[in-house]
């Protein structure tokens, strides 16, 4: 049985899809959940809301911004003095042409890498930084993506690109602070059945019969599937484990 009672988890992008998920799961295994958001407060308090009282706390922060993991982080440390956990799940999945504009090209480069990539990263450096000052150790899970492994769309270089480094960071995280207890794990969904993925749908009826005719199981994840994953990871029940990214993706790409 997972069992995190007494431990604080940080979750970034915890107010919808996977993040919202994830930080439910965590808080039904006993932790303490803060749920980072960038712009929906109201989701981020339904997701609040569903936990016992004093079991969240919420902290808002745009990661488009550089330098504001290093504020977000601080802001959930100073509710109970420290954190344990971290999971790395904000996100975000733009489209850039080759033969677009260059304006175009190069904003979503920036803005992809600096939220999906190095706010992560720098989500890692406050965590070990604090961790081997404080001699705890802690664990980091890094939501990154099938596409780290297998590429992605045409329009999506970017996206695949910072999933990829996400992969590259826990591999050197978990090699380098294991003698200080440190454990940095990665998780690589697939399609789940997020907001983002429903409302894709909507616009193109044609592409959830192509994005699941590629699934052997016939269906995308529930985020419930990953959430669970995280969980897992963030228990603690498997420090050997560390510097490894689990796939839940169906079957859709097998390593």
């Amino acid at each position: 049985m997972i069992n995190l009672d007494g431990k604080v988890v940080l979750v970034t992008g915890g107010s919808r899809g996977i993040g919202s998920a994830a930080a439910k799961a965590i808080a039904a295994a006993g932790g303490s959940v803060v749920i980072h958001f960038a712009g929906n407060a109201m989701a981020a308090a339904k997701t609040a809301a569903s936990m016992d009282a004093g079991k969240s706390h919420i902290v808002q922060g745009d990661l488009n911004v550089p330098g504001k993991a290093k504020t977000v982080w601080q802001k959930a440390f100073d509710w109970k003095g420290r954190i344990d956990a971290i999971v790395n799940n904000a996100g975000i999945f733009q489209a850039a042409t080759v033969d677009g504009s260059d304006e175009d090209w190069d904003a979503s480069w920036q803005s992809t890498l600096q939220v999906n990539l190095v706010a992560c990263g720098d989500f890692c450096r406050c965590a070990v930084n604090a961790w081997r000052e404080a001699g705890t150790g802690g664990i980091i899970v890094n939501v990154s993506s099938r596409a780290a492994h297998r590429g992605d769309g045409p329009d999506y270089w970017s996206y695949a690109a910072s999933k990829g480094g996400m992969v590259a960071l826990t591999k050197t995280i978990a090699r380098a602070y294991a003698s200080d207890g440190i454990l940095a794990y990665g998780v690589a969904p697939g399609f789940v059945e997020t907001d983002m993925a429903v409302e894709a749908f909507e616009k193109d009826p044609k592409l959830k019969d192509i994005v699941t005719g590629e699934i052997p199981m016939g269906d995308i994840a529930p985020p419930d599937d990953i959430a669970h994953t995280i969980c897992f990871l963030a228990s603690g029940l498997v420090p050997h484990a560390t510097g490894t990214t689990i796939d839940v993706n169906g079957a859709s790409y097998v390593r």
